[in-house]
C-alpha cells in the first residue's frame, strides 16, 4: 500500500493520530481559533470565519492544485459498532469527479491507540484516497472539519490527514483551535514557517523556532 511505503520512508514510527506535532521532531503547530467566546459557537460567527480563513490559507499554501495528495481518514470500530458507516458518503460529498472514488482503499488495523484498548477488541479502519488537490472540494471539507466541536453542520467526527507526496508533509486540523504540520525536513516547510509565523501557537513557539533556527 502506498501509504505504508510513504510513512515508512518519510515518517518511520509515526502513527497517524493526534498529536502529530508532539510525536515528530520537525513540525509546526498553528493557532486557528482566536478570541473564542461562548456566543461564537454558531454558523457565520466572526470566530469561525477566522478559523476557516487560516485553515484554508495554510492548506492552499501547502497543496498546489495539480499536486498528488493522499487523503487519509481514521475510523474507529469499538467492538463491532462502526463510528464511520458512511465512509463513501463522506468521500463522495467532497470529491468532484466520482470516478476518483475507485481509487479509495481500505485497510483494517489494530486500534491505533493501543493503551486505550486493554482487551484488544477495538479496530481502526484506514481509508486512503489518492488524488490531486483539485479533485476534492477542500474548502467545504476543511470547514466541516473545523465545525466538529462547534455544534455547526456539516461536521466530520473522524480524523482527516492530508499528505503531500511530493513535499513529504502531513497536515492535520485537530479542531477549531489549531492544526499540526509535520515534514520530513525543515526545508520542506521553512517558507510556511516564515510566512505564517504570527499564527504559530505561542505555547510551542520555542520548540518550533529551534527547528528552523
Amino acid at each position: 500500500m502506498e501509504l505504508e511505503k510513504f510513512m515508512a520512508t518519510n515518517f518511520p514510527n509515526l502513527v497517524l493520530t493526534p498529536p502529530l506535532f508532539y510525536n515528530w521532531d520537525i513540525g509546526i503547530r498553528f493557532e486557528l481559533g482566536v478570541d473564542w467566546k461562548r456566543e461564537e459557537n454558531k454558523e457565520g460567527s466572526v470566530y469561525l470565519r477566522g478559523v476557516y480563513d487560516r485553515t484554508i490559507t495554510l492548506f492552499e499554501s501547502l497543496h498546489q492544485e495539480d499536486e498528488e495528495i493522499l487523503v487519509v481518514v481514521n475510523a474507529h470500530d469499538y467492538g463491532g459498532k462502526w463510528a464511520f458507516r458512511g465512509k463513501l458518503n463522506l468521500f463522495s460529498r467532497y470529491v468532484r469527479d466520482k470516478s476518483v472514488l475507485y481509487k479509495l482503499q481500505h485497510k483494517m488495523i489494530p486500534y491505533i491507540i493501543p493503551e486505550d484498548d486493554e482487551d484488544g477488541k477495538y479496530k481502526t479502519h484506514l481509508f486512503i484516497l489518492k488524488c490531486k488537490t483539485s479533485d476534492i472540494r477542500y474548502v467545504s471539507l476543511l470547514k466541516a472539519i473545523c465545525n466538529t466541536d462547534m455544534g455547526v453542520k456539516p461536521s466530520i467526527n473522524n480524523r482527516v490527514f492530508f499528505i503531500n507526496v511530493k513535499n513529504e508533509t502531513i497536515f492535520h486540523v485537530y479542531d477549531d483551535r489549531g492544526c499540526d504540520l509535520v515534514a520530513k525536513s525543515p526545508e520542506a516547510i521553512r517558507s510556511i514557517y516564515a510566512k505564517y509565523n504570527d499564527w504559530i501557537l505561542d505555547y510551542d513557539r520555542e520548540k518550533i523556532d529551534k527547528v528552523f533556527n
